[in-house]
């Protein structure tokens, strides 16, 4: 069966992992990918953005015309599902905090507004593994409009940190890691290939550098992946740490 893949020398870039039979239609393709993907990066660097600006700015505005932080925050939530309801079945049942107005949204506690739009990624991420083809126009304006909104809300949040002297996530240099020597023995058990979800898959091979017994990291991109053992011992999944997320991903043969 072919599967798609993230080869973790690069873990951002999509192929399918050779096989017998043509791919199996309920997956997502490439193209879909590709848009899970951005999904991926411009969310998290959302999500990083709102926790790292003080409870106390969340009532900041540049200008009395703009908008304030939490107010930012309660309006892509709500725009995410919003718009990823459009992609299929899934919806996101309401409640009657829903229903307050954005005004009183926007005043909710920090940690509260970034949970909720957490959430909503997560609704988001769901709704999108499960588009199979990029095929109308229809679903292709809805995604084009979802990405456009978080990489638009992005680039006004990055301004409003600048100006409270703060560096937004995407321009914070990467951490400074350092390799350490392990025997060829050690490393053997990680190769493999993991699902991180349904007809996403993760291939593992010797191209990573540890920093530890379990911790190891891709140079050239920010990313790390950390190995999780069973009861026995054995290499039984691991964690993917990208774009501020962790995706955990289940071994499924090596």
């Amino acid at each position: 069966m072919h599967r798609r893949a993230l080869i973790v020398v690069t873990l951002v870039l999509p192929s399918v992992l050779a096989g017998q039979s043509p791919p199996t239609p309920e997956l997502p393709n490439a193209v879909m990918l590709q848009f899970i993907r951005f999904a991926d990066i411009f969310g998290s660097r959302l999500v990083a953005a709102f926790d790292s600006i003080p409870a106390g700015r969340y009532a900041y505005r540049p200008t009395p015309s703009q908008q304030t932080i939490g107010y930012i925050a309660q309006h892509l939530e709500d725009a995410n599902y919003s718009l990823c309801e459009r992609l299929g079945v899934l919806k996101h049942p309401r409640t009657p905090k829903d229903s307050l107005s954005d005004t009183v949204k926007a005043q909710w506690p920090k940690d509260t507004l970034v949970q909720r739009l957490e959430a909503s990624l997560r609704f988001c991420d769901t709704a999108m593994e499960g588009v199979r083809k990029l095929e109308s126009p229809a679903l292709a304006s809805t995604l084009l409009a979802f990405e456009t909104d978080l990489a638009e809300h992005y680039s006004q949040i990055s301004s409003y940190m600048r100006l409270l002297g703060m560096v937004p996530p995407s321009a914070l240099p990467q951490k400074a890691r350092v390799a350490i020597e392990l025997p060829a023995s050690a490393l053997s058990p990680y190769i493999g290939v993991y699902e991180l979800a349904s007809g996403l898959e993760l291939g593992v091979t010797l191209q990573l550098w540890p920093e530890s017994n379990s911790d190891f990291f891709a140079k050239g991109v920010d990313a790390q992946v950390t190995f999780v053992r069973d009861a026995n011992g054995g290499v039984s999944g691991l964690v993917l740490h990208q774009y501020g997320r962790d995706r955990p991903a289940k071994k499924r043969r090596s």
